[in-house]
């Protein structure tokens, strides 16, 4: 349920910063609006999952599959990678005079890429839709940051990217509290 937070965390943080111009104003801001309730659903979904948990013991399992440590060394090692090709990349496309712009579509591929990378650490091949997701939604930006649709990149990549990370954190969020609920009806007196 840690990992739906942090997904949900950062898909707000993707549509508040990236709804914007060309976007009409009301729009920006019911997309903003909404990105905020989706985060505090989450948010409220993984406080009941702790509740739940430490009355009944049960812990959620947002994800079906085998539980492995979440902030392993192969986790460490692919968001070093992520830091390096974030900062690297976007330092790349500055030198190639690349519009701004191309900053949110190059952030985007590479959270995309850092979700399929975990795949394997985690051994969560559902992680590989929101990834492959995202970083289609970051070559779709790069692509258009060189095009007349360049001020359409922040919504193809950011908010789209955003929504993306918060519609798949409230479902697997959503999953996990069935799931515990679940166990906890099979498992009574715990």
């Amino acid at each position: 349920m840690t990992g739906m937070l942090i997904g949900a965390v950062f898909g707000t943080i993707f549509v508040i910063v990236n709804a914007h111009s060309p976007l009409n104003a009301a729009i920006g801001t019911l997309l903003r609006v909404v990105a905020v309730l989706g985060l505090a659903g989450v948010i409220g979904m993984w406080v009941l999952a702790v509740r739940r948990a430490k009355i009944g013991g049960v812990e959620p399992a947002a994800i079906p599959g085998p539980s492995t440590n979440m902030f392993s060394p192969g986790y460490w090692a692919v968001v070093a990678a992520e830091v390096v090709l974030l900062f690297g990349g976007i330092a790349v496309l500055r030198a190639l005079d690349q519009p701004e712009q191309a900053n949110v579509a190059w952030v985007a591929f590479v959270v995309g890429i850092h979700f399929v990378a975990l795949a394997p650490v985690w051994k969560q091949p559902g992680i590989l839709v929101p990834g492959v997701v995202l970083t289609l939604y970051g070559v779709a930006g790069l692509i258009m940051a060189s095009t007349s649709a360049v001020e359409w990149v922040p919504l193809v990549s950011g908010v789209l990217s955003g929504a993306t990370l918060l519609a798949g954190s409230i479902f697997f969020a959503r999953l996990g509290l069935v799931s515990q609920n679940m166990s906890e009806r099979i498992t009574p007196g715990r």
